[in-house]
């Protein structure tokens, strides 16, 4: 099967659209020996084409001038795109240069049998766009031939895909879990950090930005006893984090790491007693960390979003799901499974069976390949 891909970025830009172009890229040469071609713009700027071959892959990567609210300026992708052809078109959302290639270059469609897209997420950084650009969105949309979405949360509360919900098919978004299997290497992380043993050890992961909500988790560490948090991740908000802690005086309780190794980070997962997501907005598509502490058999606390985030983490199921932007409700979740050993076990156990069951990268290889295979006939 001939199959292209294309996105905004691609290896070694880390993110989470990247990462899974990369496990379907990857998974489908290797797995199904197909002919995968992907075409991305350079993720930093440059004013060349770069073509590579990663891992079976063939990658070009478009010049890119600069970013204008974070969308490559690219204007040989069009061009680029065009010299494509194949059997499958897989085109990764939120994406407007793909989307105006399709309606501005209608021969496209004509190179491709059938046009797929995976629609991650809707339009929210730059929603000041939509009322000129969601036409354009809408068109896309009636040309593809099917949408693949990580979780029907999405469907239902998508400014867009609700008028298209014939079209669309669930497939989860699934990663490499098989390092949770392995033993922890030390336990001592956390007891590396803080002075004194605790009833719990918390942990967050992820960048330092507004949508992760980190700040309402701080605050709600003043209510949760006994127990300490690490907040491991970077960002632009790391200086105004570190302030809000000392302000509280819980730089006790509370250390803020930036990025470590991978297998450290592994560590983590597998050393915490309870993993917490607090984003407050929509631009929180999915959580893939979550998956991570559910394979590691850890309890989740997150916020509903009306996205992936409560699908991943079932209220009562593998953890407890709580309103956005409320420290308080945090705090009680927090407090809920730290006192209750059997339920933080329990939580635990069914994470665990459902990280491995339904979010594997091999299931969604397979899953997404079923489905070129039967649109292709």
């Amino acid at each position: 099967m001939r199959i292209v891909q294309t996105n905004k970025a691609y290896y070694p830009k880390v993110g989470g659209i990247e990462t899974t172009i990369t496990t379907l890229s990857e998974g489908f040469a290797s797995k199904y020996s197909s002919d995968v071609k992907v075409l991305v713009c350079n993720h930093i700027s440059k004013f060349k084409k770069i073509d590579k071959v990663i891992n079976g892959v063939s990658v070009r990567y478009s010049p890119t001038w600069g970013f204008f609210s974070s969308l490559p300026l690219s204007p040989t992708y069009f061009w680029h795109l065009l010299k494509f052809k194949g059997d499958i078109l897989h085109i990764h959302e939120p994406f407007p240069l793909a989307d105006l290639t399709t309606e501005f270059f209608p021969g496209l469609r004509k190179k491709f049998t059938k046009i797929v897209a995976s629609w991650h997420c809707d339009i929210t950084r730059q929603k000041w766009a939509l009322p000129v650009y969601s036409r354009f969105i809408h068109s896309f949309l009636k040309k593809v031939d099917r949408v693949i979405v990580s979780n029907p949360h999405l469907i239902n509360n998508s400014d867009f895909l609700s008028y298209y919900k014939d079209k669309c098919e669930v497939i989860p978004i699934g990663i490499n879990i098989d390092w949770a299997k392995t033993p922890l290497v030390t336990n001592n992380l956390f007891d590396e950090l803080f002075e004194h043993k605790t009833d719990a050890k918390l942990l967050f992961v992820g960048r330092l930005v507004h949508y992760k909500g980190i700040e309402f988790l701080i605050d709600a560490m003043q209510q949760v006893h006994n127990a300490v948090l690490v907040i491991l991740g970077s960002g632009p908000l790391e200086k105004e984090l570190r302030n809000r802690i000392n302000k509280l005086k819980l730089e006790q309780r509370i250390k803020v790491i930036n990025e470590v190794d991978e297998e450290t980070l592994h560590n983590y997962f597998k050393s915490c007693d309870i993993f917490i997501l607090p984003s407050v907005n929509q631009t929180e598509a999915y959580g893939i960390v979550q998956i991570e502490a559910m394979a590691c058999g850890k309890p989740l606390v997150c916020t509903e979003l009306g996205t992936g985030t409560s699908y991943l983490n079932e209220n009562n199921i593998t953890g407890l799901v709580v309103p956005p932007s409320d420290s308080g409700a945090l705090a009680d979740a927090i407090n809920k499974i730290i006192k209750d050993d059997n339920l933080r076990l329990r939580f635990g156990k069914e994470g665990k069976e459902k990280a491995f069951s339904d979010f594997t990268s091999e299931k969604m290889i397979k899953r997404t390949y079923q489905l070129y295979e039967k649109l292709l006939g």
